[in-house]
């Protein structure tokens, strides 16, 4: 059997993606968890977990015993209080834990940054909380990150949440500052490497990718791969405080934590020690190649309910059926949708959208589709394209048409042989503030349409499960 992991933080970003990449090399794996009902998915239905606060050190007995590694993953940033106090009293409970119950060794997250007595408040807690840990007289292998950047990341949500709403952004002087971001995927390397390193005292690592570069060039680069013509103008003084009121009110997912993002970005986050790539062997990619490997990874169906992906700017609307009929029969309407079918609802509606779409250059509802009855990957099916099928489970459509952005139409079956629920979701990925526009004009006729829709779907098995 292979050696005991536990991970902390798994509902947040990193964590999330490190448990998963855990689990998926056939690690043994145990999550530490405020609420464990959120990691209680089919996705991660490998892993263990334990209820449990760090700042309640009582909890923590269950969740360490007969653990080899342990991922310590947590920051307070986004607390109430004195998130640096919060902060010290986890990472104390969290090394006595570990020290008196005999855990092998820790392997720690923080954050890149030159020592010094100016040093903002989150990164100066950042790294007491790695001399905290290595005080427990274990050995801990601290990583040293400056900006990651995958879809979920704090930053990199940042940097897309002002590219995709501001098509003028007032650049205080912070926006130019040096960074080394890392991509997500690298980031992971690190830590699952870490796991086979000798752990016979504390190291540090400053991890990075293979670039350096400020947030201005990160939102241009943004900017160029979504197609989004931005104009940057730098202004002298923006103070952190004014700086997080304006992130404030044109991202409110960062109400809370804006001042303290902005504090620790205000200074240079780049690799100065680089043995790192010397003791890892590892070769990370810049960030040109991390943003177009994150806006790729976004397209993964899969990930949209993730909660990983909650500051994702795409818009998502699910509906779901239950039909007394069994998978098969609940599939089969979906599986002949389009064509000489039509769409079940509307049919005058998606007509008018095929018209206006050849007016604007498209193909329209042409070609209809390859076969009354069957379907595979590839096809065209009218102005969408089957981009994933899973015969009598799932049927997953690109949009072909003309829009301001990227539209997916996925229809899902789970059941047994008498009840089956159907699951319609619809993700736009809109373009820029035309993207957004286009999206709250249309959204009353998309949900009469697709609600409609679902709802015929439905008859329509049920009417065949009768027969």
């Amino acid at each position: 059997m292979k050696p005991l992991i536990l991970v902390t933080g798994a509902t947040g970003y990193v964590g999330g993606q490190l448990l998963k990449a855990l689990l998926a090399a056939g690690h043994q794996v145990r999550c530490l968890a405020r609420r464990p009902q959120v990691l209680r998915t089919a996705a991660l239905a490998g892993a263990e977990v334990v209820a449990g606060d760090v700042l309640d050190p009582n909890s923590l007995r269950s969740a360490m015993a007969g653990v080899n590694a342990a991922f310590y993953l947590i920051h307070s940033m986004g607390s109430a209080g004195s998130f640096e106090e919060e902060d010290r009293r986890a990472a104390r409970n969290f090394a006595d834990g570990a020290r008196d119950l005999g855990v092998g060794h820790i392997i720690y997250l923080g954050g890149l940054g030159e020592s010094s007595p100016a040093l903002s408040p989150h990164l100066r807690s950042r790294q007491e909380v790695g001399e905290i840990l290595r005080s427990s007289g274990l050995p801990v292998i601290e990583f040293r990150a400056s900006v990651v950047i995958g879809s979920g990341s704090l930053s990199f949500e940042m940097v897309r949440a002002l590219v995709e709403r501001l098509p003028v952004m007032i650049a205080p002087r912070w926006v130019a500052v040096p960074a080394q971001p890392i991509a997500i995927q690298d980031l992971l390397e690190y830590l699952l490497a870490a796991l086979d390193l000798p752990c016979e005292e504390s190291r540090i690592f400053e991890i990075g990718g293979a670039d350096q570069v400020s947030y201005g060039g990160l939102m241009s680069e943004y900017a160029r791969q979504r197609g989004l013509r931005r104009f940057i103008l730098p202004v002298p003084v923006l103070t952190p405080r004014l700086s997080s009121l304006w992130l404030a009110l044109v991202t409110p997912l960062y109400a809370r934590v804006g001042r303290k993002l902005i504090d620790s970005i205000r200074h240079s986050t780049v690799v100065k020690d680089r043995s790192a790539l010397a003791e890892f062997r590892l070769r990370p990619m810049g960030y040109r190649e991390a943003i177009t490997a994150a806006l790729r990874a976004e397209d993964q169906v899969d990930d949209w309910a993730d909660p990983s992906a909650a500051s994702s700017p795409r818009f998502v609307y699910s509906l779901e059926i239950t039909v007394r009929a069994t998978p098969e029969q609940a599939f089969a309407p979906i599986r002949r949708i389009g064509g000489s079918t039509g769409w079940y609802y509307g049919t005058w509606l998606w007509r008018l959208r095929g018209a206006m779409d050849v007016w604007m250059g498209g193909l329209g509802l042409s070609p209809g589709r390859r076969h009354p009855d069957q379907l595979e990957a590839g096809d065209a099916l009218d102005c969408w394209q089957v981009e994933a099928y899973d015969a009598n489970r799932r049927l997953l459509l690109a949009a072909r048409m003309k829009l301001p952005g990227r539209a997916w139409l996925e229809f899902r079956v789970d059941g047994s042989d008498s009840n089956s629920v159907i699951r319609q979701t619809a993700v736009f990925d809109p373009r820029g503030l035309l993207g957004r526009a286009y999206w709250y004009v249309t959204w009353p006729v998309h949900r009469i349409l697709f609600a409609g829709m679902l709802k015929q779907i439905g008859r329509v098995a049920l009417i065949s499960s009768r027969r």
